[in-house]
Parts: structure tokens; sequence; C-alpha cells
């Protein structure tokens, strides 16, 4: 018997430890789908891995009062440094007076005790009718230059359902009585 010829190489393709690429064809949300499905599922065998892993480790409860050393109620912001100026100091003051004691429309001040832009001049005018009234005319010169033509201080103050833009033009009236030397 002759002697048996070796049998001819197969080529086995190398075993892939990837997922195979989606098919061209899907579009970007679909390809997208299917990544996050893909990384869904390794993030869960990640998780029951390294809960398995660890299940032998005995762990202590931790008290909060151990590790929360520092105060828990810090009151409010402290008022940064004042402008210079007597009617941007003031404006500034009023300013801190909103964000930390709320704002209000509809009066000076509401039953709460949070003022409206004018109600908070007011107060920390502490009874200078005309510092007062240089800063509500400079708040009213920086609210016409970013809102065009507005009747009054308590007209805009009103127009508005949450203070965020008040309490932002107060600070830029502020910066703008500073710019002035006012």
């Amino acid at each position: 018997m002759p002697p048996a010829s070796p049998a001819p190489a197969v080529d086995h393709p190398a075993p892939t430890t990837q997922a195979p690429a989606p098919p061209a064809d899907l579009t970007l949300e679909e390809r997208l789908t299917l990544i996050n499905t893909e990384m869904t599922a390794r993030l869960d065998e990640a998780a029951v891995a390294y809960e398995v892993n660890t299940a032998h480790i005995e762990t202590e409860p931790v008290d909060l009062a151990d590790v929360v050393t520092g105060p828990v109620d810090t009151g409010p912001a402290p008022l940064p440094d004042l402008y210079p100026t007597p009617v941007a100091a003031l404006l500034q003051r009023a300013q801190h007076r909103l964000l930390t004691g709320g704002w209000c429309k509809d009066a000076l001040v509401d039953e709460d005790g949070a003022r409206c832009m004018l109600g908070a001049i007011r107060i920390e005018a502490r009874g200078d009718s005309g510092l007062e009234a240089s800063a509500a005319s400079v708040l009213l010169d920086a609210i016409r230059r970013k809102f065009g033509d507005v009747d009054s201080v308590p007209s805009f103050n009103d127009a508005h359902g949450r203070g965020r833009v008040p309490i932002r033009m107060v600070d830029q009236a502020a910066r703008l009585a500073d710019a002035r030397g006012l």
C-alpha cells in the first residue's frame, strides 16, 4: 500500500472576541441602539461579576455622623466686596437681598418678606431718598439698554414670572453705576 498523502491544510479563521460589525445599511439611530444594547449587556455582566467576586468581603455600615464633620447649615452667602461708589454699592446690596431674601412681583414686600426690585433698593437705601432715586434711575437705564423702551422699574419687575432676569438686571445696574462713578 502506498504511503498516505498528507491531508490538505485547512484554513480555519482565528477566533475573535469582538462582536461582528453591524451591517453597513443600518441608520445612525439603529447603530447607536445596537451599540447601546451591547454595552448594556456588557455592563450587566460586569456588575454580576463584581458582585460574585466581592461577596465574601465583609463590610460594616458607615455612620454618616462620623463622616460629616462640617456645619450643616451655613446660612446665606456672605456679601461680596462692595463697589466703592455709593449707588453701585446700594444696587449690589439690593441684589444680594433679592438673592437671599427672595424676589416677588406685584408688591414692594410680600407676606413672606420677599421684595421686588424697588423694595430691595428702598430697604437697602436706609431712608436716603436721594440715593434711592439715583439707584432706581440707573436701574431703569440698565433695563432700557437691554430691553428697549420700558415704562418703569415696577412694570419691568411685574412683567416677569420668575426673579432670574430682574435680579440679573440689578447686578448689571450696579456695574453700570460703578462704571459711571455713581
